[in-house]
């Protein structure tokens, strides 16, 4: 952490000078300075454990490995059913994410095809440019 910054929760001239004005300006914003001193550090880790915790759970819901609760009805039928569809599902959702990275890489080889062929043209007006002894060659509008 860089200490010599101006505003951090620490009781530093700019933070003291921050709350007062807040206090004489609007009552709250004085509290909240007064709470950022006190508390920010534990504000800080707080928010960076939050912030673990719930790419953690997007990441498990991204990939398909959280389902939510698994629990029985109590009806057989049902259960076999509901267990059935579910994995029907997340082999269509598989299908989908296949089909979605194969786009994505079709796409990437386009950009990597229009990028090239204008990095030709560019060689070629330049090469062109050079040989007649012009000077730099300005793209075209």
């Amino acid at each position: 952490m860089n200490q010599s910054a101006l505003l951090r929760p620490d009781w530093t001239p700019a933070t003291v000078a921050l709350m007062v004005l807040g206090f004489i300006v609007f009552w709250p914003l004085g509290l909240a300075m007064l709470a950022y001193i006190l508390f920010g550090e534990r504000f800080r880790s707080f928010k960076r454990e939050a912030n673990t915790a719930a790419d953690g759970i997007f990441d498990r819901c991204r990939h398909g490995r959280y389902r939510g609760p698994q629990f029985s009805t109590g009806n057989v039928a049902f259960d076999d059913w509901r267990k059935a569809e579910l994995d029907r599902l997340e082999t269509e959702r598989r299908k989908l994410d296949e089909m979605r990275e194969e786009f994505d890489a079709y796409l990437r080889e386009l950009r990597r095809a229009k990028d090239q062929e204008e990095f030709n043209r560019f060689m070629r007006d330049h090469e062109a440019a050079r040989r007649s002894g012009e000077g730099p060659v300005q793209p075209a509008t």
